[in-house]
């Protein structure tokens, strides 16, 4: 098959053949987007570069002005009812998208041609915008080095030279930029907000929200995205006590639960009052870009976490959050104490909002809570009986944990405790909450990530989305507020290593693991730990790293001038052995040419003037002109028309050592025989 391209290849005319990589070279490009653009920009784009392709082939013209402007006019119309703009990030890159393929078809010139690469550089670019992951740049990489090799085809204009040799080209170009890259990678001031990706802060993305409706979670548990790379210092806790805190929803409104937003004054909302105990875990975590203030840690961290640029700070409910998005990767080290307490000790007024139902949801989950306090007893001095009746009650009463328990109806805690039986993470933890506080008992959801999986080639923890949890909160009299999991007594491999989530593997990587399940780990173990190894070494080299560079290099007090001052110095540096290497090489420069140029030379030593630029064939005619029919001048017209069938003889025997023999055993005359 490989052949036949070839055999096509080669019998199309040039600019065909030109034209047709041109444009596997952008569907490529546009390939990289197809998950980011609309439906309708990536049909365009196809249609577009499939008519540009027959077009091609067929030797027909391109299309006039009336429809280049009526494809312009349908891209803009649909791009704003996409995107409700045409400005902005996601319709900036729907327009270019549409715009490069839209640009192939007035591709008459060089010119033109020149455009449509700019324009897929400009392109490769966007892709930053959405991921930095090393799959990407892979892509990316692919697709740069088409776009150079078209270019440098593009200055090939004579003959038909092979695609092959504008690659070679191509590579050796981008081989002799690697260098320069590295230096401004490592030297480059990293200054917000000139540097990084800027992004839509509005724009979501797969994750955690600070809101959840029952059924949320469970469609993360499809998800096998990362969220999260820990790295313990010393021996890491039980994978059971591994619990991320991330959003606390206390109001709830039958429906969805929600942050707490009450009106109360400052002095008289809930206070931390956290207390700990024991020796803290220290650890680092690596965090993937979520777009939300979240900073997620292990319950529960006394001190803000070290992150670099941003400041952190942590609520009432002990979620750690930051002024701004976390819109980029990021690095931070963090203390958490497992044993810890937090709340009030006693009842105050503020809690009155984890005990808040709505009116008209759930009765017979508040005629069980009645139930409960007939049989148990009523009050703060029973609350402990209570949720351990009610745990009993999941532990016993037949409820199973599944993914799929069906689309729930207004009435969720009635569904789940007397019909269904069965739900997950977050169909377990908000009912237990609802029973809880129908039983006078205050409660909420507390979300974030529970558990994660050890990946032995690197040693860190790696936490996926969907490891996503939700889970429970009581206050208890004397106690204050206490962690309750009702996932864990449906199924307690939900928070162990027995029953930890898998989503759903495609067919490869399914058929491997089915074939050898060692493989297929240890495959997915060596990939996680060469990503975070991209991870901390490229996309998390912050400005810290710059500076840390710089001290390693003798710097007493680095700052950003003093990395402006290296890179000047380093360009400088760079810039003179350039100059060097231009001297030296101009003096290296084809042996074959510096051989003509002693003929030359020499030959208007016997007053042959004005041979400077006459080619081997030319100058023997001169020769033979000017010095008649002589020995010297018929072993000279030979030796030069010797040393052109050298230079553009594909058949020619002779070499240039040969001829650089040849050349000293000439006969020479002793003197200007003109």
């Amino acid at each position: 098959m490989l052949k036949n391209a070839r055999i096509l290849a080669a019998s199309l005319p040039r600019d065909t053949r030109d034209t047709l990589f041109l444009l596997a070279v952008i569907a490529w490009v546009v390939l990289l987007q197809v998950a980011h653009i609309p439906w309708w920009c990536t049909a365009l784009t196809v249609v577009v570069l499939a008519g540009r392709t027959v077009l091609a082939l067929k030797g027909k013209p391109l299309p006039g002005w009336g429809w280049r402007v009526g494809l312009l006019a349908l891209t803009l119309g649909a791009t704003w009812a996409t995107h409700r703009t045409i400005l902005g990030q996601d319709a900036g890159v729907t327009l270019i998208v549409v715009l490069l393929a839209l640009k192939t078809l007035e591709l008459r010139a060089r010119r033109d041609a020149f455009v449509v690469f700019f324009l897929g550089f400009f392109t490769l670019l966007t892709h930053f915008f959405y991921s930095q992951s090393l799959l990407t740049a892979a892509g990316i990489l692919i697709a740069l080095l088409g776009l150079l090799t078209a270019l440098v085809n593009a200055h090939m204009p004579v003959g038909r030279p092979p695609l092959a040799q504008a690659a070679r080209i191509a590579v050796g170009m981008a081989l002799m930029g690697a260098p320069i890259m590295l230096v401004l990678f490592m030297l480059f001031p990293r200054m917000a907000p000139l540097w990084g990706m800027p992004t839509d802060s509005m724009a979501g993305r797969s994750g955690l929200s600070d809101q959840m409706r029952v059924g949320q979670i469970a469609s993360l548990a499809l998800d096998d995205s990362i969220a999260l790379r820990v790295r313990f210092e010393g021996e890491p806790p039980p994978q059971r006590d591994l619990y991320f805190r991330g959003p606390v929803l206390t109001d709830f409104d039958g429906v969805q639960w929600r942050p707490l937003r009450s009106g109360f004054p400052a002095n008289m909302e809930l206070p931390a009052n956290l207390q700990v105990s024991g020796e803290p875990v220290r650890y680092e975590v690596t965090m993937e870009p979520h777009k939300r203030p979240w900073l997620f840690v292990l319950e529960a961290a006394t001190q803000a976490p070290e992150l670099p640029g941003n400041q952190a700070f942590m609520t009432p409910e002990l979620q750690w959050i930051t002024r701004r998005p976390m819109n980029e990767l990021v690095r931070y080290r963090v203390e958490s104490y497992l044993t810890f307490r937090h709340g009030p000790l006693t009842t105050t007024m503020a809690l009155q909002d984890q005990v808040e139902l709505p009116a008209g949801f759930n009765p017979r989950t508040l005629m069980l809570a009645q139930q409960l306090r007939r049989e148990v007893g009523a009050g703060p001095a029973f609350s402990e009986a209570l949720v351990n009746v009610v745990l009993e009650r999941l532990r016993t009463g037949g409820y199973t944990y599944t993914l799929e328990p069906g689309v729930y109806g207004q009435h969720t805690a009635d569904e789940f405790w007397f019909d269904r039986r069965e739900g997950f993470c977050e169909h377990i933890a908000s009912s237990f909450v609802i029973l809880m506080r129908a039983l006078d008992i205050p409660a909420r959801v507390v979300t974030g990530y529970q558990g994660g999986e050890l990946n032995t080639v690197d040693g860190f923890w790696t936490v996926r989305q969907r490891d996503a949890h939700a889970w429970a909160e009581v206050w208890l009299q004397g106690q204050g507020w206490v962690r309750v999991d009702p996932t864990s007594a449906v199924a307690p491999g939900r928070t162990g290593t027995l029953e930890r989530l898998r989503a759903p593997e495609g067919a490869f990587a399914g058929t491997i693991r089915t074939l050898n399940p060692n493989l297929a780990a240890q495959l997915r173990a060596v990939w996680d730990a060469v990503n975070n190894r991209w991870n901390q070494s490229v996309l998390n080299y912050t400005q810290g790293k710059q500076l840390n560079l710089l001290k390693n290099l003798g710097f007493n007090n680095p700052s950003w001038t003093d990395l402006v001052y290296v890179l000047i110095a380093v360009v400088v540096l760079v810039s003179l052995a350039g100059a060097g290497w231009t001297l030296w090489e101009r003096q290296q420069h084809d042996p074959w040419q510096r051989l003509l140029k002693r003929a030359r030379q020499r030959l208007h030593t016997l007053g042959l003037t004005d041979t400077e630029h006459l080619p081997p064939r030319a100058l023997a005619l001169r020769v033979r002109e000017r010095l008649g029919d002589t020995p010297f001048s018929h072993s000279m017209t030979q030796w030069l028309l010797k040393l052109e069938r050298q230079r553009y003889s594909r058949e020619s025997p002779v070499t240039l050592a040969i001829l650089q023999r040849e050349y000293q055993q000439l006969a020479w005359p002793k003197e200007d025989v003109l």
